[in-house]
């Protein structure tokens, strides 16, 4: 069979679509939380650090530890994985150290709906943008590639990495909703973060499929797994708490958790 007919390709691209599209589901939470209720927003943080850390632990990282394994063997496969994760950590903690504290977006003073902290939370929910846009950028490569070779497992892996993008859109749209109060501000970088989904599939179409191999593909998802771990714990989680109580944080990261853990075995 022809992988790379036209069909399959178009079939591809808009499972693609569908899936990165799907962050604009979440941001759409903003147009029904109050602006002044710090619950929301504190459990939504909590929600969307164990969304980034569930999928990045369980699913990324074997992923990135499969594909290096296929290409370089068992033990070096697995070591390149750790190293690719941590690679993605030290990265995201230097470039974190790089900002001076006061327009650090990750330092969380006050919960105190202070200028100066409104627009660290609007920060915040840009990084997250960009955050999440790394991530969907390789598994916008996954899913195109995985669609060509069988449409009906792409059908599969699209729905998961939808049900998935949607808690991740909450990571963008609620705290910048929350900083602004601009319902198009936050749904626009919630639906551009998705975006990304689809850039990766046209990527893979036009430029990586030709060099692409298991070994490029794993260390880029090991290095995204390190990268949202990092994030959750250095930002999500303390700003979740520093904008509402321990608990809520707790619960929402559990939540957060819960959620994806489902969407994965419900689509294994």
């Amino acid at each position: 069979m022809d992988i790379m007919g036209s069909g399959n390709v178009g079939v591809a691209f808009l499972l693609t679509l569908f899936a990165g599209l799907a962050t604009g589901i979440g941001s759409a939470l903003a147009f029904f939380t109050k602006r002044t209720d710090k619950r929301v927003l504190a459990i939504a943080l909590g929600f969307s650090a164990g969304v980034m850390i569930y999928v990045s632990l369980i699913e990324i990282f074997p992923k990135a530890r499969i594909a290096l394994s296929a290409e370089y063997g068992d033990v070096s496969g697995y070591w390149l994985t750790v190293m690719s994760f941590f690679v993605g950590i030290f990265a995201s903690a230097a470039i974190d150290y790089l900002v001076p504290s006061y327009e650090n977006p990750h330092e969380f003073m006050d919960a105190e709906e202070s200028e100066a902290n409104l627009e660290s939370l609007k920060r915040m929910g840009v990084f997250s943008a960009i955050a999440i846009a790394v991530h969907n950028f390789p598994e916008g490569i996954a899913t195109f590639t995985a669609a060509l070779g069988d449409p009906q497992i792409g059908i599969s892996i699209a729905a998961a990495v939808a049900i998935h993008n949607i808690p991740e859109g909450i990571a963008v749209s609620v705290p910048i909703f929350f900083a602004t109060g601009d319902k198009k501000k936050a749904f626009r970088w919630s639906f551009l973060s998705g975006l990304t989904e689809p850039l990766g599939a046209l990527a893979a179409f036009l430029v990586l499929m030709p060099i692409m191999s298991e070994g490029v593909m794993g260390f880029t998802f090991g290095l995204v797994a390190g990268i949202m771990v990092f994030i959750s714990l250095d930002e999500l989680l303390p700003a979740s708490e520093k904008w509402g109580k321990h608990h809520h944080s707790i619960y929402g990261l559990i939540a957060g958790m819960l959620v994806m853990a489902l969407s994965l075995l419900l689509f294994a």
